[in-house]
Formats: C-alpha cells, structure tokens, sequence
C-alpha cells in the first residue's frame, strides 16, 4: 500500500528541518543551505502545514525543537544520509563511488596508509573516506562499508575476509634495557609493562607462552599503539608491540628486543562489511586489492618514501 503524500515530505523541506535543527537558527540554515532567511522560514512552515505538527518553538531570533521535532529530526538525518549513500552507489555503477573505512589508528597510518597509493591509482574513480574505530559498531548506525578489525570473527551480521597473523614483540628503548637488564621472561614482571587499553590480556598471554604463570603487574595504559610506541622510544618501559607496527623503530635501533623472539597474538586482522552491502562495487574493488596487500604484510619493497 502506497504511503500518504502527507508523510512523504520533499527532500527541500527535510533538508531545511534537517538544517534548521542542527544549527538552531533559519539565518544559520540559510547560509547553510545557500538559501535566503525567508525560503528557510517558508519550507518549515510548509513541513508543519503538511505534517500538522508544531516542531519549533519561536524564542527571540533562535527556533527551538519541539520533542516531538527532536525525536524526527533523529528519523530525518538517517533517512536524507541513506539516500547520499544510496545516490554515491548508484554513481559506483558507472566506475567511480565512495568508500567509506574504518580504520584502527596505528594500523592505518603505518601499515594501510603507505600502501593506498597503489589502490587509488588502480581505481582512480572510487573515492575513499577514513574515519578511526576501534571496537565493533552498527555498519547501519555509522554509514562506513568496510572496517579494519582485530580480533576473531564476532562482529555481528558481518562478512569476513582475514587479511593477516598478529606476532608480538616485548620491546623498550635500548638505555632503559642497559639500565635494566634481563636474563629471562620472569625479569620483567620487575619492570613497568606498559598496556593497551582494548587487550588487556595480552601481557598474560605471553608470560603463558615463556611458561610464567602468576599476576602480571599492571602498568601505564594507552589507547593506541602509536602512543604507546612513542613512549617506549622515550624509555617508559616494556611494551608488547605487533612486530609489523615497530619494524621500523626496531630496525633503526630505536627499539630493541626486551626479551625473546616474537610470539603469536590473540588474534588476527580482518577487513569486514555488512553482508548487506557485500556487492557493492567499491568494497569489491578494495577486497580484492587488500587481499594482494596482505598477502605479503611485512614487504616494503614499492611504497612510497
């Protein structure tokens, strides 16, 4: 059955409510919309003529929401956001598009960063937006296509291609280490162990490893391993780094080896997408790229710099 044209209001108006909530003035939503004062106030009035509801408020110059205009403003902002993203699929047909990914932080900038030259030179008509997630979201709350996640295969209603094996490394500046030498596994619990906020398991997994059970100190806390690199290198203490992410710093005698050889992780890295969206030309397009990305994770031999 056919929806009423009365709750079918044009994209103008939503976008004027949309607008005029947002910014809690007609003057603002006109400079926003690139409208005049008076065409705002006309397509608000026009919406509470045809929904017969009152949805702002008149106090001095500033329009404010109504309840009812604030709990539709939440239905209006995800309806006109599926439609551009709808409308930037549609151009994705014709070879172009937007991608939007969410990236972890460290893993982006060292690791995915370096490499996306080549992918926007394969498919220089797909567009590509990056936003930064590090736990598990809504693909339909949020409006990204893919993600980069760490992990296992949990995230809900989503599709999964693993890209690689995470490997460990006990790394620290190599002053703190001569200031603090150690001769076993069992060394370091002595030692300021710094942790990651989202694995705060990992310093217990890798004394299991090297056959140390017990209570693993607690230790400074980050919420990315770009900062916790940063602080090792400046000699806060011992950090359990993926080897990939501190090659660099390792290499160049920035980091050095606390003790050991590198062990496995927790879990592996993944590239997701709503199943949903699985065909989605873009997504498609990076799926196959990474795939060959990662199938050497560690070469360095063609990025650039």
């Amino acid at each position: 059955m056919a929806t009423p044209r009365r709750f079918l209001p044009s994209i103008s108006l939503l976008s004027a409510f949309e607008s005029v909530c947002r910014t809690g003035s007609t003057l603002a939503a006109a400079r926003d919309l690139d409208l005049t004062q008076g065409a705002v106030s006309r397509l608000i009035q026009n919406l509470e003529a045809q929904l017969g509801v009152t949805l702002f408020l008149r106090e001095g110059r500033r329009l404010v929401p109504t309840d009812p205009a604030l709990a539709y403003a939440r239905d209006v902002v995800k309806a006109l956001d599926l439609i551009s993203r709808g409308s930037m699929r549609v151009r994705s047909a014709t070879g172009g598009g937007t991608l939007s990914l969410a990236i972890l932080p460290t893993f982006g900038t060292r690791w995915l960063a370096p490499r996306l030259p080549r992918f926007l030179a394969a498919h220089p008509g797909v567009t590509l937006n990056l936003g930064t997630r590090m736990r598990p979201f809504d693909f339909e709350e949020e409006g990204f296509d893919a993600a980069i996640h760490f992990g296992e295969e949990n995230w809900p209603n989503a599709g999964f291609q693993k890209l690689f094996d995470e490997r460990l490394v006990a790394c620290c500046a190599p002053g703190f280490l001569a200031g603090h030498p150690v001769d076993g596994p069992e060394g370091l619990l002595t030692l300021p162990l710094l942790q990651l906020e989202t694995r705060p398991t990992a310093w217990v997994t890798w004394f299991r490893q090297h056959g140390v059970e017990g209570r693993v100190p607690s230790g400074m806390l980050f919420d990315q391993f770009g900062t916790m690199i940063q602080s090792t290198i400046y000699g806060l203490g011992v950090a359990l780094l993926p080897e990939f992410l501190a090659r660099g710093e390792l290499a160049d005698g920035r980091l050095v080896s606390a003790w050991g050889d590198a062990t496995p992780g927790d879990g592996s890295y993944y590239l997701v997408w709503p199943r949903t969206g699985e065909r989605y030309p873009p997504l498609q397009a990076f799926r196959g790229w990474i795939a060959g990305e990662a199938a050497d994770p560690d070469g360095t031999a063609n990025l650039p710099g």
